[in-house]
């Protein structure tokens, strides 16, 4: 009970500073996509070049992105199930590979699947510059035609409690459909408007896998504060129990140690 509720504690001090993190980043990552939102309606269709590059899809390859310790309740379990419906489902008959960023989705998954590439490191030191090495290999991997879609798993952050488990398409990039009209309005751009989402769609593909990460870390903290929480209230649980049964025992033994000298006692008058 002392140590699940210790643990309870520290994951609540880190799911803080991860909150933070997550928090603080999102309104860069939302206005980032809106900016390339409104370059992208003004452009031709294949403006995207080889990052909107839609082809037969024959190869696969999932990024899932679990934790490296346990204790933490469904959080990497989840994750798992999903990209295992994903293989069986969705892309049944398909070549599925994977990439893991974390050990536990990497103890799991290469049981049965190709495991490319393992990172187990970059919870060490998550930073953009560690995250975004890991997203210059995958826009390599779908550029250079190895694989036709590369999809990320991960738990979306939205309370302590609660997890969403999320299966967001990486590359190619989605046609953009918005009923909102985009406020293109009278910029001017240099060096040209091309250029400008050539180099946006690289750094908004960072940002993306550099957000689902945090989105886990995050999650992962929330689910182990909570999973540790319950942990505790069971632990206190069973605590009291076993204290009123062996009150319980030692009544009983205190009880017959007492009728046995009475018993004695009396046969001694007799």
């Amino acid at each position: 009970m002392q140590i699940t509720s210790a643990m309870k504690m520290v994951s609540a001090a880190k799911l803080k500073k991860a909150q933070d993190a997550i928090t603080a980043m999102r309104p860069y990552a939302e206005k980032l996509t809106e900016l390339l939102q409104n370059l992208s309606a003004s452009l031709d269709g294949d403006a995207g070049g080889e990052f909107t590059t839609q082809r037969e899809v024959k190869s696969v390859l999932l990024v899932a992105i679990t934790s490296n310790r346990g204790l933490s309740g469904a959080f990497n379990s989840n994750v798992i199930k999903e990209t295992r419906r994903l293989t069986e489902k969705d892309y049944a008959g398909k070549q599925v590979d994977f990439i893991t960023i974390g050990k536990k989705g990497n103890d799991a998954i290469r049981k049965a699947n190709t495991v490319i590439l393992n990172n187990n490191g970059v919870f060490d030191n998550l930073t953009f510059d560690s995250v975004a090495e890991i997203a210059e290999e995958l826009i390599q991997l779908f550029v250079s035609g190895k694989y036709d879609k590369i999809v990320l798993v991960y738990n979306q952050f939205k309370n302590a409690a609660t997890q969403i488990v999320q299966a967001e398409q990486f590359l190619p990039l989605s046609p953009i459909m918005s009923d909102i009209p985009s406020s293109t309005g009278d910029y001017i751009f240099e060096p040209s408007k091309d250029e400008i989402l050539l180099t946006l769609i690289p750094k908004s593909l960072k940002t993306q896998l550099y957000k689902a990460i945090r989105d886990s870390y995050a999650s992962e903290h929330g689910a182990r504060m909570t999973a540790m929480h319950k942990a505790t209230d069971n632990a206190t649980e069973l605590r009291d129990q076993l204290k009123l049964t062996y009150n319980k025992a030692r009544q009983a033994a205190i009880t017959n140690e007492i009728l046995e000298i009475v018993g004695g006692a009396e046969a001694l008058n007799g």
